[in-house]
């Protein structure tokens, strides 16, 4: 005798794909490495153009162009970079669908297996390296104006497809690379974007942890 098990049309609707999660020494581990490799291909960049400028070249040294420096008024322009860029992911959160599903499935599959401490890890190193490569590196390569900060932005939102995350989680990382690009103009220092890019992903991180938090206890 076989039986035929049909669903209604709001129980198919709630069927998710699994989500994959790996243990958290694997996602330490993947992250310690990755963001060691990009930081290495940032400085590499950095330290190849510095060479080639001073050897008459025709291209921009990144060393002198965004520099390391920091100065008290930073303070301002990185906390104004941290309300914006998190105000903003809640909004989209909020009202756009495929974007709240992606944000979603990339942080269950990241945060998911982490202990409190580890939070810090995963927001500061790859906040770091990446600012590193694309705004102290890259973007001073190409040269700082508008056209750059876009060109960079675009790539760095490309790259941040794949773990669950689909077109829009691109198009939100191109937003936010505009944004620390400008950061990175107006300062003249990769420390600006480095301390947003850590932060905003902090915040993103432990508000989706409490969240969750919040639904299981409900």
């Amino acid at each position: 005798m076989k039986m035929k098990l049909r669903l209604s049309s709001s129980e198919t609707d709630e069927v998710q794909p699994l989500v994959v999660v790996p243990s958290r020494s694997a996602v330490l581990q993947a992250c310690t490495f990755t963001s060691a490799s990009i930081a290495a291909l940032g400085l590499f960049i950095r330290q190849v153009s510095h060479f080639a400028s001073r050897e008459g070249w025709p291209v921009l040294d990144c060393s002198e162009d965004i520099t390391f420096s920091f100065e008290s008024w930073h303070f301002g322009l990185i906390m104004g970079s941290v309300i914006l860029v998190s105000s903003c992911r809640l909004l989209l959160l909020r009202i756009w669908p495929d974007f709240a599903e992606s944000s979603k499935a990339a942080n269950q599959q990241v945060l998911t297996s982490l202990e409190p401490l580890d939070y810090l890890v995963v927001a500061f190193l790859p906040g770091i390296s990446e600012e590193l490569l694309f705004r102290g590196a890259l973007l001073p390569l190409f040269g700082i104006n508008w056209m750059s900060i876009f060109a960079v932005a675009a790539l760095f939102g490309v790259l941040h497809l794949g773990s669950g995350r689909k077109s829009s989680f691109a198009v939100w990382a191109t937003f936010v690379g505009i944004v620390y690009g400008y950061a990175t103009s107006l300062s003249s220092s990769i420390a600006v974007p480095m301390a947003s890019h850590a932060l905003n992903n902090l915040v993103g991180g432990v508000s989706w942890r409490l969240s969750s938090d919040s639904l299981k206890a409900d």
